[in-house]
């Protein structure tokens, strides 16, 4: 009778010690010592597995968000793009209050290296979101600009949502991750057919095209039917009409 061992190998060991260790102290409680003695391995393990202990740190990192991107990457099917934006919102804040101690791994405590390319990722997910709702014409600004404020200010309210959590107040705050998503959205993006017709100027409108055509021009890239200096000059007259600068002011 053959018996299968079914005991996790020593990387797995260390990784899932390092998972429980962030959960329960955070960063602090992640080190050399405490994973080797929590999965019952020389120090050299860890070192010959992943390095150092950044590289473990960047494994716990990929590992924590993989789940967390599945839900994204699901989040980009056909659909209203300003709905998913929402979508993605929610999800950010709920994997933050799901893993506080990951979060601020990767968000407030972040050093060169730990999970970038998971981070990386998730950020690619929101700018293709963000040129979504461009190309639909329905952007106020360019495509960076609106993903850069969205990522900011969600990273701002999960923080102060988790600090709440920790202090068992955070019942006190339900209403500032959605009042603060639609503040945000409502500052960056249009109804698709505006209800104030007066109020959407013949400036406003040519900015939001000027907007969606640079996304398509940008997604297309080298495939699309214009030189490289000719991509350089239409996008550099795109962007000065979708900030409303006037041709020859710096």
């Amino acid at each position: 009778m053959t018996v299968i061992d079914t005991t996790p190998q020593p990387r797995e060991r260390i990784l899932r010690a390092a998972a429980d260790l962030l959960a329960e102290g955070g960063r602090e409680a992640v080190s050399t010592r405490s994973v080797s003695a929590a999965a019952g391995v020389q120090a050299q393990t860890i070192y010959r597995q992943f390095g150092d202990m950044q590289g473990l740190l960047d494994e716990v990192a990929r590992r924590g968000l993989e789940t967390y991107l599945a839900e994204k990457q699901a989040n980009l099917a056909a659909g209203d793009p300003v709905e998913q934006l929402r979508r993605g919102w929610d999800l950010h804040v709920a994997f933050g209050l799901a893993n506080p101690a990951l979060y601020r791994l990767l968000y407030t405590d972040h050093r060169p290296g730990e999970g970038a390319a998971a981070m990386n990722e998730a950020y690619g997910i929101l700018l293709h979101l963000v040129t979504r709702v461009a190309e639909s014409g329905r952007l106020r600004m360019g495509v960076e600009a609106a993903a850069e404020m969205i990522q900011a200010t969600g990273i701002g309210v999960t923080v102060t949502l988790i600090g709440a959590q920790e202090a068992g107040r955070l019942a006190e705050h339900e209403a500032l991750s959605p009042s603060t998503r639609e503040a945000v959205l409502g500052a960056l993006v249009t109804e698709a057919e505006p209800t104030a017709p007066a109020e959407d100027t013949r400036a406003a409108r040519g900015a939001r095209h000027a907007v969606a055509l640079k996304a398509l021009l940008d997604e297309a890239g080298d495939e699309g039917n214009f030189t490289p200096g000719e991509h350089l000059l239409l996008a550099e007259w795109l962007t000065r009409l979708a900030s409303g600068t006037p041709s020859g002011t710096d």
